[in-house]
């Protein structure tokens, strides 16, 4: 199955900023300064579960999320890795990658519906995301 109908689901496009495109998936940046943040949604039509893809798109989505995390690390070190698809809110097939460190705003509990979103400044947003565009077109 192709990219072919593929559309992003509104909220993730209202809530992210655009990274980078993969070979399948597209990696965005969620808007919460609290939290280095990234997300990644397989551009197949119609998915919803990681066990929706085919084998090789299985595959070669956590490939992608293990380059998505190294990217990540190497921007926003951090002293723990929070993965996950969770699609309680969101339907559409995306996979979280978020940079924990002790003492950040929901430490040590999970980030998702942790308090209001605080969007990134401008110039902070766009050196992270300059940040995250060399670090994932390396290697």
């Amino acid at each position: 199955m192709s990219g072919a109908g593929f559309a992003l689901d509104p909220r993730l496009a209202a809530d992210t900023c655009p990274v980078a495109s993969l070979p399948l998936c597209d990696v965005r940046l969620m808007n919460d300064a609290r939290y280095p943040w990234l997300i990644l949604v397989p551009r197949r039509a119609g998915m919803v579960e990681i066990a929706d893809l085919s084998d090789v798109d299985q595959t070669l989505l956590w490939q992608e999320v293990n380059h998505s995390s190294s990217a990540l690390r190497s921007t926003s070190p951090c002293e723990k890795l929070n993965i996950g698809a969770l699609g309680i809110i969101v339907r559409q097939l995306h996979v979280h990658v978020v940079a924990r460190n002790h003492g950040d705003a929901a430490w040590p509990g999970p980030v998702w519906g942790h308090g209001k979103a605080v969007p990134y400044e401008p110039i902070a947003r766009e050196a992270l995301l300059e940040h995250l565009r060399n670090a994932l077109s390396a290697a």
